[in-house]
């Protein structure tokens, strides 16, 4: 037999990636849809300047409060800036609110939860305590409080709502490090004479962070609601910023008369949370232990 006769002989396969792919795609529709949807608007804000058929902010008064038509898909604002643009704009903003929020408030929770759940005792009741003095707030009124204190504005909103987010992820981190630090490898570490500090950045920290990172994808979306619900109340971002929020706020006024001037800042914010949460929840199902059991 030839060796021509054997390859052909031979099944031919799709490549490993490419099956797991659609397996992958089969099994979790709903978030290769937010996936694809979440890439749509972060490309549609990259590509803000080019998709943008009018400058966001220029002011044209002859054109103002025009209902959605051929010229202006979206219609016109009060100052007759084309709503279009000024929503790709603001999808910069919105994405910037929701990375930054999530990550800060990560960056302070983490280590707290770390150090609480690895030392226990005292350590961990004293920065638990800590952190339940934040956790009873109502979720929004503790950075309304915050954001009024340090003077509005969208990196004091940000800097507020982080402050506020930080005890879940310590809370979740604390968790999972209690559950890590029982394991045979964190006791063998240990015998070994390994330091506490290495033990924590090598083997409890990246065995401990799923969940954090689970809950932080499903936390951007509510970032930037919460976000837009302060800019819509004045505490947020300022104009000649282009923020969702704001334009909704902005517009209040035109909702019974020129309700297209509320209705797509409102739609971008539902589209961008909706997407976010879609693939929050399918990273969740993706990356969560126990899915196999349920």
């Amino acid at each position: 037999m030839s060796i021509q006769d054997v390859s052909l002989s031979m099944p031919s396969r799709a490549p490993s990636w490419r099956i797991k792919a659609l397996a992958f795609a089969s099994d979790n529709k709903l978030f290769v849809f937010g996936a694809l949807l979440l890439l749509l608007i972060i490309l549609a804000a990259v590509f803000a300047p080019w998709l943008a058929p009018y400058e966001p902010n220029k002011i044209v008064f002859s054109q103002k409060l025009l209902a959605p038509n051929w010229a202006h898909w979206m219609g016109t604002d009060e100052f007759g800036r084309d709503i279009l643009s000024r929503v790709l704009y603001g999808a910069r903003t919105s994405l910037i609110i929701g990375v930054s929020v999530t990550l800060i408030a990560m960056l302070i929770g983490i280590p707290i939860g770390l150090v609480s759940g690895y030392f226990g005792g005292r350590v961990d009741t004293l920065l638990m305590r800590f952190s339940d003095v934040f956790l009873a707030f109502p979720p929004l009124l503790l950075p309304i409080a915050i954001t009024a204190a340090l003077g509005s504005g969208l990196a004091n909103a940000m800097l507020a709502l982080a402050v506020s987010w930080f005890p879940w992820y310590a809370r979740i981190m604390r968790g999972a490090v209690v559950r890590v630090r029982s394991e045979t490898y964190i006791h063998a570490a240990r015998s070994m004479g390994v330091s506490h500090c290495r033990i924590l950045l090598r083997h409890v920290l990246p065995n401990a962070t799923t969940p954090v990172i689970v809950q932080g994808s499903m936390d951007f979306g509510y970032t930037i609601l919460a976000a837009a619900s302060l800019s819509f109340i004045g505490l947020g971002a300022k104009p000649p910023m282009i923020e969702w929020g704001l334009m909704a706020a902005a517009s209040r006024s035109q909702l019974l008369e020129n309700p297209w001037t509320v209705l797509f800042p409102g739609v971008a914010i539902f589209v961008l949370v909706l997407a976010v949460n879609l693939v929050g929840d399918g990273l969740r199902d993706v990356l969560d232990p126990k899915k196999g059991t349920r």
